[in-house]
């Protein structure tokens, strides 16, 4: 299920709104008491969106999700910065490709 910040960020970037803007004019809260997230600070010059307006980005809020889960799982698996170098140096940079794309097939991104 996708998280509410994200199908509010959607939202927000569907109706021209810079992801900066969002970050800094849109507030979300949880109590803890069961009711859910809700947005506690909204000033942005476009209505608030209602649930359905949300519901209606759940999956498209879920592949953001799912990519960025994949997205991290690669640059785990990438290594860092030197350990790609070394492996570049001592295998090669076709090599090195070839392992890029095994990763990348490991953990596919869903089309958005």
């Amino acid at each position: 299920m996708a998280k509410f910040i994200n199908k509010l960020k959607l939202y927000c970037l569907d109706k021209g709104k810079t992801e900066e803007e969002f970050n800094s004019k849109v507030k979300c809260q949880n109590d803890k008491d069961g009711k859910g997230d809700w947005i506690s600070h909204w000033d942005l010059d476009i209505s608030k969106p209602t649930n359905a307006q949300l519901d209606a980005l759940s999956s498209q809020a879920e592949t953001l999700e799912n990519n960025a889960i994949a997205v991290a799982n690669r640059q785990k698996e990438y290594g860092t910065p030197q350990e790609m170098i070394e492996f570049i140096t001592e295998n090669g940079l076709e090599a090195w490709k070839t392992n890029v794309q095994a990763i990348k097939t490991k953990y596919p991104k869903e089309s958005e």
